[in-house]
């Protein structure tokens, strides 16, 4: 995808699934035509059979439905609620099959995981909310946090395009060429609004790191501040050096980052990261109100990100992803102080002396699990990345 800016958008901020899934289904409710659904996963919950129940509406009126899960995400997706779609009318792809999570071959491990959805090609969502209760969290302590854009105005057709290019592929892989589509809808993309935006998206062809290079420009540029909120943080060589550069001139760099334990190898392998940044002046917030789920960020005041894309290399070099960069002030400063108010109310700081003078019993987890990543990125082909 081209890095330049689309003018005259029109982007809402929707914080977590509280405003997420009401505005999803209401687009799907208000659907004519076709809907493009794209999520990694689609949980059996009182969520995910709420927004069943409107594809299935949507394509019982004769609106055209496209629902692509992953895999592997969606493994435990029940063939009840398969059925229930596909008797309904709605067309469902299975973006490669599940795999045995013991596989570190490369290519097996390249899974669906962004998250779109785009309606009557006039109305699009871009985030990292999947289709999931923010209430089911296990082991978690509810809800989720994470963050979707609404979108109206021209950046409708890169998103248009990139679902119907999706569809086709996985279709024609799939051998269900009966539901492959012409691409020849009628975009709506008349200004409506003043946002510049662009669609970022990664893949294992002409995109490997178009993500990775969005961030690493926005760093780079950095006069002021970096914001970074992510789940998943193991962020490769360049990226570390960018961040530990712009903290070197000034900038003030803020990252929160997950605080409670879900994959407790990816926990503890990013925490061997700390000690660096935090010799470097970077300030390490850890968020323990919740389960965070956020991929975004916000660089001097005006550039911002909203996306599926974590800091690690799953998402950085394996999957496909897609974020929606934004130049504006207004649409940055939202999000900037969505973030600043969820460190305050839900995060701890990671103080640099306390961080120095733990025991080393404490921090033998962190370099145990800090090689083994670093073993497995080398056995799919990255470890000089990471």
């Amino acid at each position: 995808m081209s890095d330049k800016l689309v003018p005259g958008n029109r982007l809402t901020l929707l914080r977590s699934g509280k405003e997420y899934f009401p505005a999803l289904e209401a687009a799907i409710r208000e659907a004519q035509q076709e809907i493009f659904l794209e999520t990694y996963i689609f949980e059996d919950d009182a969520t995910g059979r709420r927004i069943a129940r409107a594809l299935c509406g949507a394509a019982a009126r004769g609106v055209t439905v496209h629902l692509i899960v992953d895999g592997f995400g969606s493994k435990d997706m029940p063939e009840k609620l398969s059925r229930q779609l596909l008797d309904a009318g709605v067309g469902l792809l299975v973006y490669r099959p599940q795999i045995s999570p013991w596989t570190f071959r490369r290519h097996r491990l390249r899974r669906m995981h962004r998250k779109i959805v785009v309606v009557d090609a006039r109305v699009a969502f871009v985030g990292g909310i999947n289709i999931i209760d923010d209430m089911h969290t296990p082991r978690q302590v509810p809800p989720r946090y994470d963050y979707a854009v609404r979108i109206e105005g021209p950046l409708l057709r890169p998103l248009q395009e990139a679902a119907e290019r999706l569809w086709n592929r996985v279709a024609l892989i799939r051998g269900e060429r009966r539901w492959r589509i012409d691409g020849r809808a009628d975009v709506d993309v008349a200004p409506k609004g003043s946002q510049r935006a662009v669609l970022v998206v990664r893949d294992n062809f002409r995109h490997r790191d178009d993500i990775e290079r969005a961030y690493l420009k926005a760093i780079e540029s950095a006069r002021e501040e970096i914001v970074l909120a992510n789940a998943y943080f193991f962020p490769g060589i360049r990226f570390r050096r960018a961040l530990l550069r712009a903290a070197g001139r000034g900038v003030r760099v803020v990252l929160l980052l997950q605080g409670r334990v879900e994959y407790a190898l990816l926990h503890y392998a990013s925490r061997a990261l700390y000690g660096t940044l935090l010799e470097a002046g970077v300030e390490i917030y850890e968020y323990h109100r919740g389960f965070l789920h956020a991929k975004v960020a916000v660089v001097d005041g005006h550039w911002a990100t909203v996306g599926s894309s974590n800091i690690d290399p799953f998402s950085l070099t394996l999957a496909r992803e897609a974020n929606v960069v934004v130049d504006d002030r207004d649409f940055a400063a939202e999000l900037h102080g969505s973030l600043h108010s969820a460190m305050k109310k839900g995060a701890q700081v990671v103080a640099k002396t306390h961080w120095f003078r733990q025991p080393i019993w404490s921090r033998l987890p962190i370099w145990f699990a800090y090689a083994l990543v670093r073993f497995i990125t080398g056995m799919i082909g990255y470890g000089g990345k990471f």
